[in-house]
């Protein structure tokens, strides 16, 4: 037996045990709306050792790695039997990303990826790249991921290897085993990101959040996350679009803004988690928001607090897209917890948790943006105001 071989092979899997054995820890203190870990639930180190090493020393003498792991980030998530699944993106060192299924017993650590990546059938125009899987249990009995399936725009000027064609690619599955792929949603948009499907039919229709968009990056003429409606998922097609939640100068969703996860349904509404990106000198920054919409018209924007909810903070800040927190998995469970894993700067994943009475309550009382200056410090000061006078009342 080689000793390099076999010592490097050893301690490797030993450190890797022992990083998916370690216990998290929730941070004192917290925001009353949330309360974050010390650790994240995945990282490029929880990708197997068998996804990365060529186990046989004759052709590996050194145990080197020879499929890299980048990143693991941006999940789809979902509870089945009692247990957390995670669908995360990740990402080799080649730049391609495919999907790979981690569960948990307790969803704060332990995650544990499945052996096998996800095999994904491809549709007859193949992807080049798949990402960002949002997971829905939908009424009529399946799980649907939809994600955002990435082509090289044909139309691009010769020597142009960048430009590209993002489109929404969808699959269904009963146990995230076995997938069936199901043909590209159509839109009249050039583009589509970050769509996700409401787990209620709709007037008997399958309804979608949407983000229309002009460009591969820039969202142009696209005014926001938008609503629309196809007779059939397998033939997925919306005919009109409307916006639900427009983007607006100078706030937190003045570039882009995408729906998160499916929405939570809540008695106040569904509870909706989004993304809103904005410039700064140093780049785009995206943060996490909410909203509530009405449960029978779930396109009509009822509660939306300013500002939010979660942002880049401490490490979240720095990796391979730097000022970014992003989401596109939430579970709610029946007993009212609420876990939001988030990934920040596309490199790991965390995550927050919290109950549905606490984001209901941040939802339905925390106040609106107002859009100014001078009327977010009126905002403010009655906030100080009347805590100064509950001070005095109760000194007396």
């Amino acid at each position: 037996m080689n000793i390099q071989f076999a010592e490097r092979k050893a301690a490797l899997t030993k450190k890797y045990e022992s990083l998916i054995a370690r216990p998290n820890e929730k941070l004192p203190f917290g925001n009353g709306i949330y309360d974050r870990y010390r650790y994240p639930v995945l990282t490029a180190e929880h990708a197997p050792l068998i996804w990365k090493y060529d186990f046989n020393p004759e052709t590996n003498p050194f145990f080197a790695e020879r499929l890299g792991v980048n990143g693991v980030f941006n999940p789809g998530a979902i509870e089945l039997n009692g247990k957390f699944y995670l669908v995360a993106r990740v990402e080799g060192v080649d730049r391609k990303s495919f999907f790979a299924v981690a569960e948990s017993e307790s969803g704060v650590d332990g995650f544990r990826f499945w052996d096998h990546p996800v095999v994904l059938p491809e549709t007859e125009d193949p992807d080049i790249n798949v990402y960002d899987m949002r997971l829905v249990k939908h009424e009529d009995g399946w799980i649907y991921g939809l994600f955002c399936t990435e082509r090289k725009d044909p139309n691009a000027p010769k020597g142009d290897l960048s430009s590209a064609i993002a489109q929404c690619g969808i699959a269904r599955t009963k146990d995230l085993v076995t997938w069936e792929r199901l043909a590209d949603l159509k839109t009249k948009s050039p583009q589509q990101r970050n769509v996700v499907l409401h787990p209620e039919f709709i007037d008997g229709k399958y309804a979608f959040y949407t983000r229309p968009q002009d460009g591969f990056i820039d969202a142009g003429s696209g005014g926001g996350i938008g609503w629309g409606l196809s007779t059939s998922i397998e033939q997925a097609v919306i005919e009109e679009e409307i916006i639900v939640d427009e983007r607006q100068y100078h706030t937190i969703k003045e570039v882009k803004n995408g729906q998160g996860p499916a929405p939570i349904r809540t008695d106040a509404g569904w509870l909706h988690i989004a993304h809103g990106v904005r410039n700064t000198a140093a780049g785009l920054r995206y943060v996490l928001y909410a909203f509530v919409t009405d449960l029978q018209q779930p396109h009509r924007i009822t509660h939306s607090p300013g500002g939010h909810l979660i942002a880049p903070d401490g490490e979240e800040r720095v990796g391979d897209v730097s000022n970014v927190v992003f989401c596109n998995g939430v579970i709610a469970r029946e007993n009212g917890e609420v876990y939001i894993y988030y990934a920040s700067s596309d490199t790991r994943i965390h995550v927050a948790t919290t109950t549905v009475g606490q984001l209901v309550d941040y939802a339905l009382h925390t106040p609106e943006d107002p859009l100014r200056s001078y009327a977010c410090v009126e905002q403010r000061i009655n906030l100080i105001n009347r805590n100064l006078q509950l001070a005095e009342a109760n000194v007396h």
